[in-house]
């Protein structure tokens, strides 16, 4: 197993170092190959997050914790994750409309809000790779492939939206984020109540990014390798 999260670690790391050197991503419309991901990601959301939320909302309803007292915790803390994103999506679109001299300050600061936010996202994506609640080595295949894809369109949205100083900085933070969040998986140990809150925070905040890159009109998003991502990934989970 921990040759396996291994290799994905360093997969992970390499789509954010190299993923820019993939001239047929910045195709116009939207690459097929992009669309295609995102259908794998969002079939990953629905074939796996929730069910596995679900199975954290029964561990949560059966204890008996003061924090844990609140109906369905589980899908308020995701919510929570989606809300989260959402504002900072909000915050750094706000930046770039004010991208004068003037306001150079404040684009500096969204920036590195954005990319601060990213590392936290991508560490903690690495963290849970160590302690997911599907612990086969199957599991951990189907968390690869789909974080994979994930990671390389969340890379290319950062690249479009920060250009050049995403390419300086940005992808060897995110990069040395994930190998972060990897090693304090394997190395601290949580307790498992936090680790499900973690998750389902992580499960809403992986259904915005998904949708936030597919669903606008501007993406011009291509629903037939969209719909192929999503079917080519359940055929793969249902047929294993």
């Amino acid at each position: 197993m921990f040759t396996m999260q291994l290799v994905t670690v360093l997969l992970f790391c390499l789509i954010h170092l190299f993923a820019g050197k993939l001239r047929f991503l910045d195709a116009i419309p939207r690459s097929r190959w992009l669309s295609f991901a995102g259908g794998v990601s969002v079939a990953y959301i629905f074939i796996h997050l929730f069910p596995e939320m679900a199975e954290i909302q029964s561990t949560f309803a059966s204890k008996d914790s003061t924090w844990l007292s609140l109906e369905h915790q589980t899908y308020f803390i995701a919510l929570i994750g989606l809300s989260v994103f959402y504002g900072l999506e909000r915050l750094i679109k706000g930046g770039r409309e004010k991208q004068d001299a003037a306001q150079s300050k404040t684009v500096r600061y969204a920036f590195w809000l954005h990319l601060l936010s990213f590392a936290l996202y991508n560490a903690l994506i690495a963290y849970l790779l160590v302690h997911r609640q599907d612990d086969a080595e199957m599991g951990l295949l189907f968390y690869a492939i789909a974080m994979s894809l994930h990671f390389l369109v969340n890379d290319y949205g950062l690249r479009q939206h920060h250009k050049e100083v995403y390419r300086v900085y940005g992808r060897w933070i995110l990069s040395a984020a994930i190998v972060v969040g990897w090693l304090l998986g394997r190395y601290l140990a949580l307790n498992e109540n936090i680790i499900h809150g973690l998750f389902a925070f992580l499960a809403g905040s992986i259904i915005l990014n998904v949708l936030k890159e597919e669903l606008p009109e501007e993406r011009k998003s291509r629903f037939l390798p969209f719909a192929s991502g999503i079917t080519v990934f359940a055929l793969l989970v249902y047929l294993h």
